[in-house]
Order: C-alpha cells, then structure tokens, then sequence
C-alpha cells in the first residue's frame, strides 16, 4: 500500500540553503522509489486557514518513506529546510483503492 510523506510549509526563507536542498533533494528519492505528487502549488483554501504550501511525496510503502527520511541522504540535506521554514512533517499510510470512510468505523 502506498504512504506518503505530507509536509505542511507555513512559511519558506528561499535563500541559498533552501535553493541547495531543492538541488538535491530528488536524488535521495531515487533509491526509495518516492516521487512528487504535490509540491510548491499554492493551495485553493476552501475551509478555514491553510498559510503556506503543501508538499506530498508518495512511496510504494511505508517502510520506504521512513528509509527515504532517516536515510543519509537526506539526513544530509533537512537541516537546509528546518532552518529556513517553519513547517511541520508527517510520514503516513495511504488507504487501498476501494477504502470508504464508514471503513473506519469497523477498525
């Protein structure tokens, strides 16, 4: 099952570390199969306060979204956004194909 790693930037310093982590923040996907599904769009509030952006990445499963996160690679490079933004990062399990809300009720 798919998880995906949703990061919500309130705010964003671009400046040179954040250009440097945007350079090289696609190579430490490569290895966990991660691709971008939403990233650097502004968002259509349509229900309350959203500031900022949402990034989603999806993995094949969570256990290669927690490897992509805690790996080097990236271990690397956070430090370039955390510094520079003010934002919040959760790693999450998707749902399969034919899941319904009512679904959750049985859990």
């Amino acid at each position: 099952m798919s998880a995906y790693a949703v990061a919500h930037l309130r705010e964003l310093t671009v400046n040179r570390e954040v250009i440097t982590y945007l350079k090289k923040i696609d190579a430490t996907l490569e290895s966990f199969e991660g691709q971008f599904l939403v990233h650097g769009r502004k968002s259509e509030v349509v229900e309350g306060q959203f500031p900022g952006y949402l990034v989603i990445i999806e993995f094949p499963d969570i256990h290669k979204a927690r490897g992509w996160y805690h790996s080097d690679a990236y271990q690397n490079i956070v430090s370039l956004r955390i510094e520079n933004s003010d934002s919040s990062v959760v790693l999450v399990d998707g749902v399969p194909a034919d899941y319904q809300a009512s679904d959750l009720l049985n859990r």
